[in-house]
């Protein structure tokens, strides 16, 4: 595909980029004391060589309170120097570069707060993100809290940075003075939507007039907040209209707030899925627009703005993922690029943490400042058994150092699990990483040899120096006394279309994987995106008739657990799961276990019962899906381990054949191996 417009350069106040795509900010958590280190800069000096038109570093606080752990600073000038290296090192490598301001307002964290002191807001509204109340700011804070957002405008300008953008976006402060959710204040402040707006509106008057009138401001905005009562995209486009006046720039669209209940990193919201938001501001300014969430492809970008939906689009978690994407796009090589597979385990999980973040499919991200890809002294014919997510990430990763790789696997395509994975609803990006190691083997010269079981006896016969083991995991079974008339199955089995549940199903284990399976075959239940489509687009039903249709499905699937249900989900990854569960009718039992089976039943018993249901249930299912765990297939490695080391050749075990883990592991585990052997 041609990407023409893309790639066309254009102006931001006096600010040109030679092309539309940006690295939209979000937290890396790279710094301990808030100025850059060598891992942020090396990070994103690497963004900047890939070729992306603008970076925006941050989110940074303009005033102390972080509100979170490891987050940049603006608001002392004894960072400048530190700063100043960082743009200039992204400016050698021909990118501009902008810091975003944020105070995170109720959404601060107060451990992380000045010492530990209560966080401040608009008004004293508690907050579900942090579970906890904040004081509200006086007058005397508000004026104090914009005169900071001048002064960090005036620092970044002198360390260097092309621009500034201010968060009015996710829930931080500048959208809780916004929303009538958050801002009860009666001064004026607060109340009407002129007061609401005029926090925002004086403070970048105020900046304006600091850094003059050719000094790019960007301001970003929730095209909707996606909060019950809150504003909406209606709200958002007057609100940009009245910051074009006050003196933006630019707008940054994206979702909705960090409470929302409505997906924005998730896999379940389609690509460039919030487009819409952006493209109604777009119709009602005259500056620039950019769309962002979820837009992690060249052709999304392209399309959005051959449509005219935006000017701009923003790519963050794209870039953590490949930071030659925009490069990769440019010379033709888009189906070299390795997509974010939206799974946000290594990303948003961590940062609940307030730890740094890594990326399931690019296992050197933010480790560039120690991790040099350099050619191995001494290349070895190396043999991979198993085309997993390990298997495949080591084979191409040892290839690209030079050596002679050969990967086998038994099964007729690579990507072992990875298969299963992207079957689940919402887990479909895991398809671009197969594609993606289908694409760069071929092209790092590994010899892929599929239909091809390894046997210890082909193994020492083959000529190598070393083998890696990654058979990868089996699923564990379970014994289960009176199953006659019963069909059980894995969830792998269900996952991969090897068997198809039927209409009553009992799911035996409520980890991740047993709520996928069972969302997977809620959803097989249920209507079909086309189906529904279709049904709005002809008005072939009443609208009241479709969501009945859409929220319920066919099947009746409960789903149970010793322990908690959704245990083994990243913090804030399995949310839109279970709530997919529950809009679907899919019963969920925690603290239950089975206490026996007859002939077509299942007797289960709940314990720990709160809700005064009854204790003891008994499950009529057709279908019985075992999603109690995974144990390592490390038989191969065993088996050839002694004659092998006998006969000089080295062994490794490596993914799940070695120690059952996550994804994001395996991927990890391999190319820490690759840059060694």
């Amino acid at each position: 595909m041609k990407y023409d417009r893309i790639f066309q350069p254009i102006k931001i106040n006096s600010m040109e980029l030679k092309n539309r795509i940006v690295m939209s900010a979000l937290h890396h958590q790279y710094t301990d004391d808030g100025a850059p280190t060598p891992r942020l800069n090396e990070y994103y000096w690497r963004r900047a060589e890939g070729g992306v038109g603008l970076i925006v570093a941050g989110g940074m606080c303009i005033d102390g309170y972080k509100g979170y752990a490891g987050i940049l600073d603006m608001s002392e000038d004894k960072f400048i120097p530190r700063f100043q290296e960082f743009t200039a090192g992204i400016h050698e490598r021909g990118t501009k570069v902008i810091a975003e301001f944020m105070q995170v307002g109720r959404y601060g964290v107060k451990k992380y707060v000045y010492g530990d002191t209560e966080t401040i807001a608009p008004s004293a509204v508690y907050s579900g993100y942090t579970r906890e109340t904040p004081r509200a700011m006086t007058i005397e804070e508000i004026k104090t809290m914009q005169q900071n957002f001048v002064a960090a405008t005036l620092r970044a300008k002198e360390c260097g940075f092309d621009g500034v953008e201010y968060s009015a976006g996710s829930g931080y402060l500048l959208s809780q003075f916004l929303s009538p959710l958050t801002n009860l204040r009666e001064d004026e402040y607060g109340g009407s939507w002129e007061n609401r707006c005029r926090f925002a509106v004086e403070m970048v008057t105020m900046a304006r007039e600091a850094v003059g009138p050719d000094f790019p401001l960007i301001m970003r905005v929730a095209g909707n907040d996606f909060m019950e009562g809150g504003n909406t995209n209606a709200e958002c486009v007057e609100f940009c209209r009245v910051m074009e006046d006050a003196g933006i720039d630019m707008f940054d669209i994206l979702g909705g707030w960090h409470e929302t209940k409505v997906p924005q990193l998730p896999g379940d919201l389609p690509r460039g899925g919030f487009a819409y938001l952006a493209a109604a501001v777009k119709a009602a300014v005259n500056v620039p627009v950019m769309a962002g969430n979820r837009v992690n492809d060249p052709a999304v970008a392209e399309k959005l703005i051959a449509l005219g939906m935006a000017d701009l689009c923003g790519v963050a978690r794209g870039h953590i993922a490949d930071p030659d994407f925009v490069n990769k796009a440019r010379e033709g090589r888009a189906d070299e690029i390795r997509h974010c597979v939206a799974c946000n385990q290594g990303c948003l999980a961590r940062m609940f943490f307030g730890k740094p973040i890594e990326c399931l499919v690019n296992g050197t991200a933010g480790r560039e400042y120690e991790m040099k890809l350099e050619l191995a002294d001494t290349p070895k014919n190396i043999l991979v058994v198993g085309a997993g997510p390990a298997g495949s990430e080591f084979a191409l990763t040892a290839a690209a150092r030079g050596h002679n790789v050969t990967l086998w696997d038994k099964a007729d395509r690579i990507g072992g699990t990875l298969h299963i994975v992207a079957a689940a609803p919402a887990k479909g990006g895991f398809n671009t990483l197969i594609k993606y190691y289908e694409v760069m083997l071929a092209k790092n010269g590994v010899k892929v040899e599929l239909g091809r079981e390894g046997t210890a006896e082909d193994i020492l016969a083959g000529g190598f120096d070393s083998v890696v083991i990654a058979t990868g995991a089996v699923s564990k079974s379970l014994t289960l006394e009176g199953t006659e008339g019963i069909q059980v199955v894995s969830a792998a089995d269900i996952l991969s279309g090897d068997e198809v549940a039927g209409k009553n199903v009992v799911v035996i284990g409520g980890s991740s994987v047993g709520c996928e399976v069972a969302a997977y075959m809620a959803h097989e239940g249920s209507i079909s995106a086309e189906q529904l489509y279709f049904m709005n687009a002809w008005r072939s039903e009443t609208p009241e008739k479709i969501a009945s249709l859409m929220n319920s499905s066919n099947r009746n699937i409960a789903v149970i657990d010793i322990a908690k249900i959704g245990a083994g989900f990243d913090p804030g990854c399995g949310w839109p799961v279970l709530l997919d569960l529950k809009r679907l009718g899919v019963k969920t039992l925690p603290t239950t276990t089975i206490t026996g089976s007859a002939t077509g039943v299942v007797s289960v018993e709940a314990y720990n019962n709160k809700k005064d249901e009854t204790p003891h249930l008994e499950l009529p299912p057709d279908t019985s899906v075992l999603a109690v765990g995974y144990a390592s297939n490390n038989a191969l490695y065993e088996a050839v381990k002694a004659d092998a080391e006998a006969a000089g050749i080295e062994v490794y075990n490596l993914g799940d054949s070695a120690q059952v883990g996550k994804i994001l592991d395996a991927a990890h585990a391999a190319d820490d191996f690759a840059y060694t052997i």
